[in-house]
């Protein structure tokens, strides 16, 4: 049965077919997985958003009537990590994605420096807006898709990435200083 659009699989799960949702809910996992642990950084809270977002698609999937876009599992995973990060009030670290430093480079210590004080200060962003820069500038997301997922116009996406930067451009302004020593 392999081969069959989410759609359709989304279709055969809402009409009783037992294998289908497993199947949708398997391509998307590692792209859930990822957003959630680069909003959440912690692997455990992580798991937990993602199997709270599959549980509440899987009991939601009947009042879903979109035609191949499965944006709204990413969209149940979002809103599960917001209100985890609400709920749970505690500092919320995302990391940048993992990288080789380049063979010329001349510290490591200063470029892990760096990361953790991008994480802390991305950290201190209200949850939209973290959320809304995770997803554009650490995860690549087009602007567009990433309205899609958080059900708001482009143009809110937008400013709170920018709100989001200036933030961080002033809570990140003493790395450009040392950078110029």
């Amino acid at each position: 049965m392999g081969g069959r659009t989410d759609a359709e699989l989304l279709a055969a799960h809402r009409d009783g077919d037992r294998e289908a949702f497993g199947e949708l809910a398997g391509r998307h996992t590692d792209r859930m997985w990822g957003l959630a642990l680069r909003t959440l950084r912690h692997p455990e809270d992580a798991a937990d958003a993602v199997q709270e977002a599959l549980v509440a698609a899987y009991r939601r999937a009947g009042s879903y009537r979109g035609e191949a876009s499965v944006t709204w599992l990413h969209r149940i995973v979002v809103n599960t990590c917001i209100d985890r990060m609400r709920r749970e009030r505690r500092r919320v670290l995302v990391p940048l994605a993992e990288h080789h430093l380049p063979a010329g480079r001349p510290d490591p210590a200063a470029e892990l420096a760096t990361r953790l004080a991008v994480d802390d200060a991305l950290a201190l962003l209200p949850p939209e807006q973290r959320v809304a820069v995770v997803l554009v500038d650490v995860e690549g997301w087009p602007v567009a898709e990433a309205a899609e997922v958080l059900e708001i116009p482009v143009g809110t996406v937008k400013s709170r990435c920018a709100r989001g930067r200036a933030r961080l451009a002033v809570l990140l302004g003493h790395l450009r200083e040392e950078e110029d020593r």
